[in-house]
């Protein structure tokens, strides 16, 4: 390629791990890599590096993130040695049903088409910058202008994500002019440039985060929202603000580890997962034997189902500390015990799978590639980041829970909240209160070793599923950071009692999981909806490094 912006592409494969580093930083895509690095170069902090960061994703990865979604932040700041806990997802205004403004699409894993929220993103980055930023605002937002008016290459990462919510993104005709401009998708290896958004960025760089809540932009957005039938006004835009909280404290391996607090239910859900996996001494089994993905499926179901009774303590008490309770997590680590059989059921397997189905050299069925409907959509971004102060900083920005479904204002596409309003079966369950926050799968942790980080490390895709099984790679097998984002990762039993995994297990394996009445169904070996995780960390030495998972286009970088 001969445009000069083709350097900064990356494909899914091997990352590299740098080492020894005073900053750190890993993001998925290069381009952010290399303004959270600038940004903390010319004397910005973790948290203004992490603000420029996500202007700019925002920026170049519209089919990932946007300006309207969610900001989920944890902060551990180096003056106190204090962890902080930032949940800005996008709100509901109250007294409104809620409006969908697209009819549920043949793809994605949504039971109900996305809604309208009031975004989070802006809010999020303000609430950020107001209590922990040092650098001057509009020079944190200055990379974004630029990247968009210059445009960003297209990968074949984005080229293929993009078609594949064809459905969605194009469902009005904003949507066709901002993904399809001049009719067609842009190919692979040209530019494409956003000048409104550039527009509606200058705003943002001269009026502060406020030209997207309340400013111009707002204005427009509560204009386009009434045009479409939804009835907000300016003051849903700012009636929920931003919350800060205090994060939960978990002991697992040796280890404390900081994860995030409900609303967000990934705390309770990893205290449940690596207790229950502890009490079935995950410590004494094979990584990636039967043995091994048995209790990790079981106990990531068990995790998910108990956790659906949680939910924002503004709206009601839910005992979350029940959730955390190791006698409760002795108990459900019996019923797993108890549910290993004493028969072999290979045969049982054999005989009640589908007739006709191909049997393999071990006589088993020949093994069915996931269901694409049990696939998340896409769109999210993790950043991962450590100053030369010792700030420690892990969030994610994501174009869930943004704006309204289909729309495009001042060159900022939105998809919407797929909130459920199904309590204890939804990930993103809210209660249409004031005040009410989502509840939400967002995995922002950190492992400390002696009350200091040792690791940060996070992903989006299917994030409650996969922070645990990296976590126990790291502390339960005691994995190389690298090695334990890379092996292969799983999703939780299904209902039916089959397991989905990347496709990289060993036919032993298999042979044992038949055994034990498990029907394995497979991804494919470093499946992308698996999420991208990023990481920084210190290794045995104190020296400070950082990572990228090979799933996705990710770099980690540092100096």
């Amino acid at each position: 390629m001969s445009d000069p912006l083709a350097r900064y592409l990356r494909d899914p494969g091997p990352k590299r791990t740098v080492r020894g580093v005073s900053a750190a930083c890993s993001s998925d895509n290069a381009i952010v890599t290399e303004v959270i690095l600038d940004t903390m170069r010319r004397g910005g902090n973790a948290i203004d590096a992490a603000i420029a960061g996500c202007m700019v994703q925002a920026t170049v990865e519209p089919f990932m993130t946007n300006h309207t979604g969610t900001i989920s932040l944890l902060y551990r700041e180096a003056a106190t040695g204090q962890f902080h806990q930032l949940h800005s997802a996008g709100t509901f205004p109250t007294g409104l049903a809620p409006f969908r403004p697209i009819p549920k699409m043949s793809t994605g894993y949504a039971r109900m088409p996305p809604a309208a929220v009031i975004p989070g993103f802006m809010p999020g980055l303000q609430a950020m910058h107001a209590r922990f930023g040092s650098a001057r605002w509009s020079s944190l937002v200055e990379p974004a202008i630029r990247w968009a008016e210059d445009g960003h290459v297209v990968s074949s990462f984005e080229y293929a994500v993009t078609v594949s919510e064809q459905d969605f993104i194009t469902y009005f005709p904003e949507g066709r002019r901002f993904y399809m401009p001049g009719g067609y998708y842009p190919a692979v290896g040209t530019r494409f440039r956003n000048p409104a958004l550039a527009e509606t960025l200058r705003g943002v760089a001269a009026d502060g985060p406020d030209h997207m809540i309340q400013g111009a932009w707002a204005q427009a957005f509560v204009a386009h929202a009434n045009a479409m039938g939804w009835p907000i006004e300016l003051r849903h835009m700012t009636e929920n603000p931003p919350r800060w909280i205090e994060p939960l404290r978990i002991a697992h391996a040796g280890h404390e580890i900081v994860a995030l607090a409900p609303p967000e239910q990934q705390g309770a859900f990893l205290s449940m997962v690596l207790s229950i996996l502890e009490q079935l001494d995950i410590r004494s089994m094979e990584p990636g034997s039967a043995e091994h993905l048995f209790a990790m499926a079981h106990a990531l179901r068990l995790g998910l189902y108990f956790c659906g009774f949680t939910g924002d303590p503004t709206v009601a008490p839910y005992a979350t500390d029940q959730l955390l309770d190791g006698d409760f997590h002795r108990s459900l680590a019996r019923l797993i015990r108890g549910m290993r059989p004493s028969h072999d059921l290979t045969e049982h397997l054999r005989l009640v799978r589908k007739p006709g189905a191909r049997l393999d050299e071990h006589g088993l069925a020949g093994i069915p590639s996931l269901d694409a409907q049990t696939k998340q959509p896409s769109g999210s971004c993790e950043l991962s980041i450590v100053d030369a102060e010792g700030n420690w900083v892990q969030m994610m920005n994501t174009l869930q829970s943004g704006g309204i479904p289909g729309a495009v204002v001042g060159g900022v596409p939105m998809v919407g909240s797929h909130a459920s309003f199904a309590g204890v079966s939804g990930h993103f369950d809210i209660k249409l209160v004031p005040g009410a926050r989502l509840r939400t799968i967002v995995g922002n942790t950190f492992v400390l070793q002696d009350g200091a980080p040792l690791y940060a490390l996070g992903t989006p895709g299917n994030v409650f599923c996969t922070v645990p099984q990296v976590l126990a790679n790291l502390l339960d097998f005691g994995m190389d950071p690298y090695d334990a984002i890379s092996a292969p990762r799983m999703l939780q039993l299904a209902e039916d009692g089959g397991l989905v995994i990347e496709d990289r297990i060993s036919a032993d394996t298999l042979d044992g999981l038949q055994r034990l009445g498990i029907p394995v169904s497979v991804m494919p070996a470093y499946d992308w909806h698996m999420g991208s995780f990023q990481m920084c960390y210190r290794d045995a030495d104190g020296a400070l490094c950082a990572t990228a998972d090979p799933r996705r286009c990710g770099e980690a970088d540092g100096f």
